[in-house]
């Protein structure tokens, strides 16, 4: 494990696989280093060709945090990154990580930043997902704060992932449940990060480089049309489905996508 030190004085931890031209990715709600194999075999698959940096975001696994949370720190965060891999990266951004990743392209210096790719942004841009129900936001914070975190992952989990209750019900059984548990404070972050779920073109008016926007094909049609809305907003935008992946996309899949987008 390496680490840097952010702008606000908090330590983020992380792995670099290879040594070549930088990537780092961005992981989404959930997603740490010591619970998260999928993206460590990603990083390990494009560690052969590039430097990959899988990070814990503030708050996850091996990484602090510091209070209060603001998007901006992310940034900060990503961009102590990109100055100890060299001072330019390309980023890649999975789930509500390709917000963040974007939010970086359009802040960051443009010299930081070569390409960005993303996958499956969760965004929400017509009725066939339901809006965020009102008050969603300030509820997860109210069970945090409360100290209950399963609450408030089944809280993300059913009103902000849409998931069924059913299924979270007997994800509660789950081995996996107290990693959700573990990082239950941060489902905040990603709420704060991802608004109403709208699609902004002014937010990202300042994303200038290169961008991959992609999905997977088994994730049907809410995925895809978030992904073309994404893409319509961007200067330089390209699209690609992976045809029978979800939004769990298997790493030998995604890692060939990823290697010819940023060689390219």
């Amino acid at each position: 494990m390496s680490e840097v030190t952010s702008q606000d004085g908090t330590k983020i931890a992380y792995d670099r696989y290879g040594d070549g031209p930088p990537v780092i990715l961005v992981g989404g709600a959930f997603q740490f280093r010591a619970f998260d194999p999928s993206t460590a075999q990603l990083a390990q698959l494009l560690g052969e060709r590039f430097g990959a940096i899988h990070y814990d975001r503030r708050g996850r696994g091996e990484s602090g945090d510091t209070k209060p949370y603001s998007t901006d720190r992310e940034v900060e965060d990503i961009e102590a990154l990109v100055d100890a891999a060299g001072g330019t990266a390309s980023l890649f951004g999975m789930s509500s990580g390709a917000v963040l990743a974007l939010d970086a392209a359009a802040r960051l210096p443009a010299a930081k930043v070569a390409k960005v790719a993303v996958y499956e942004a969760p965004f929400i841009v017509d009725n066939l997902r339901p809006p965020l129900p009102e008050g969603y936001h300030d509820k997860l914070v109210e069970l945090v704060e409360a100290g209950r975190p399963g609450d408030a992952v089944e809280h993300f989990l059913v009103h902000g992932a849409a998931v069924p209750p059913e299924f979270v019900s007997q994800m509660r059984g789950a081995p996996m449940w107290p990693g959700f548990e573990s990082v239950a404070h941060t489902l905040v972050y990603d709420s704060a990060l991802m608004g109403d779920g709208s699609v902004s073109a002014d937010r990202w008016a300042g994303v200038r480089v290169p961008v991959l926007v992609s999905d997977g094909g088994a994730s049907g049609p809410v995925m895809h049309n978030a992904a073309k809305a994404l893409a319509g907003v961007l200067a330089d935008a390209r699209e690609r489905t992976l045809e029978g992946q979800g939004h769990d996309v298997a790493p030998d899949v995604l890692a060939p996508v990823l290697e010819e987008f940023f060689a390219g």
